[in-house]
């Protein structure tokens, strides 16, 4: 794409400045406003500008990644209901060594996870519980949600259903689901490896924390930057059934299933609870396997979603409620703001410099290809970026050789999954857990820029740096 006229470049430099600063900072003292009201902001920004005209702004709302947000946590409130997190705590407790040990498991879940489920819906449903566990056990918030957040883009990496950007791959590239696996798992599971040893290193002191009392209440956790919750929080009703939050989720369901229909009257208190449990376990697995054979992720997620409501036969609006639609308002001011960013044509004109040094057919080359998807994908998201570069970088390798074309593909989809790992910006899935634990209603965490950064970009570089040479040799 070429650069456009000097006045657009520079009003929508400028908005997309705006966008980053809120972003960064969102509680700056000059313009208090949030994350939320900043992306909506620069996003009037670019059109008030004319960077980017009213109909194509509403056009580069990606409705379909709303859809699947949103309906990921009216899933996820439904699996909370069914007591899966309690199920998933019993399973990463059994036999815990500590602190540690549990970091590990989250990572290790996490990653595994997310190559099925795509990591954006791992952070909706797991934000809060991974807050829980560490509250429940007097550990800091701040290494499990980057455990969490890291671990799902690394092992979304994995599979063509993991992430947006990667079913892009898939489908311009036509790799088969398990070319695509065969090629991208060793360096996935190594990268995984490698970030879960950074956590560990890097939060060492910080994990040694203390085990549940026997009662198995929970305990507050004060950090810097987090918020402690008293104990009027933990003894609050719970928003979905007004239960209290000690009454457990057996209580939760007994509240949640009170229903007049014939059917649900002439059975036993047990056998309801265990339709509607089992029913959401086993509509959820159909959504996993819907996705691994291919069908519209969106759709078979908004799908998911009403089958559970519809099933419940009640009022859906408590489940409804707990939907944060502020990250949903924030995402469509981000498509808009990074697709007016990529009319000023900056993205294109560092790609088009770049390219001649970028051939995957030397280490220096793959190096500085490796530099550019990482640049890009933070300043103009992954998949703009896989969409900008996808063709042009299968064109070169395609003077190569065969191999050296799905090697290619497959190097894109590493490099610009894990490069969400970089910044709070990076991923959709970094900006979830930051804005899920902000608002969580129990141990509230603000995960701000900065302490993602820190650990963000070391790790980034190495995890990056240590799965290329993996990538398609298998």
């Amino acid at each position: 794409m070429a650069l456009a006229s000097l006045p657009k470049v520079v009003l929508g430099s400028i908005a997309f400045a705006v966008f980053w600063m809120m972003a960064v900072f969102p509680s700056v003292p000059f313009l208090p406003i949030g994350r939320t009201a900043g992306s909506l902001l620069s996003a009037v920004l670019m059109i008030v500008f004319h960077v980017i005209s009213p109909d194509d702004a509403y056009a580069s709302i990606d409705l379909p990644i709303l859809g699947l947000l949103f309906s990921t946590m009216v899933v996820g409130g439904y699996l909370k209901n069914a007591g899966m997190f309690k199920h998933l705590g019993t399973l990463l407790a059994w036999k815990s060594q500590g602190g540690r040990d549990l970091l590990c498991r989250v990572c290790v879940v996490t990653a595994l996870a997310s190559a099925l489920f795509t990591n954006d819906t791992c952070c909706v449903v797991l934000t809060e519980f991974v807050l829980e566990l560490a509250a429940e056990r007097n550990l800091p918030a701040k290494p499990f949600l980057l455990a969490l957040a890291s671990s799902a883009n690394i092992g979304s990496s994995a599979t063509p259903i993991g992430n947006p950007q990667n079913l892009v791959i898939a489908f311009n590239s036509k790799i088969s689901f398990p070319r695509f696996l065969i090629g991208i798992l060793p360096a996935m599971l190594a990268g995984m490896a490698v970030n879960m040893v950074m956590l560990l290193c890097m939060y060492w002191k910080d994990l040694e924390g203390v085990a549940p009392d026997a009662a198995g209440k929970q305990m507050s956790v004060v950090e810097e930057g987090g918020r402690s919750p008293s104990v009027a929080s933990l003894k609050s009703p719970h928003p979905f059934n007004g239960t209290t939050a000690d009454d457990g989720n057996e209580s939760m369901m007994e509240e949640n299933i009170s229903t007049k229909h014939p059917w649900f009257m002439q059975c036993t208190e047990h056998r309801r609870k265990l339709f509607l449990k089992s029913f959401a376990y086993i509509v959820t697995l159909g959504m996993v396997v819907a996705y691994m054979a291919g069908l519209n992720m969106s759709w078979t997620a908004i799908t998911t979603a009403i089958a559970l409501v519809v099933v419940d036969f009640r009022d859906a609006e408590p489940c409804l409620v707990k939907v944060s639609y502020s990250l949903l308002v924030f995402f469509s001011g981000m498509f808009i703001t990074v697709s007016g960013f990529n009319k000023t044509g900056l993205p294109g004109a560092i790609w088009n410099f770049m390219a001649p040094y970028s051939k995957v057919d030397s280490a220096g080359g793959i190096s500085v290809l490796s530099v550019i998807i990482l640049l890009l994908s933070n300043l103009a998201s992954n998949v703009p970026t896989v969409l900008l570069m996808g063709n042009e970088v299968a064109t070169a390798a395609a003077l190569i050789s065969p191999a050296a074309v799905t090697r290619s593909w497959l190097l894109l989809a590493w490099v610009s999954t894990v490069a969400g790992n970089l910044s709070l910006l990076g991923s959709a899935a970094n900006l979830i857990v930051c804005e899920q634990a902000r608002r969580a209603p129990r141990n509230a965490y603000e995960l701000t820029f900065w302490n993602h950064l820190i650990f963000g970009v070391p790790s980034t570089l190495i995890v990056t740096a240590v799965g290329i040479p993996l990538i398609g040799k298998m």
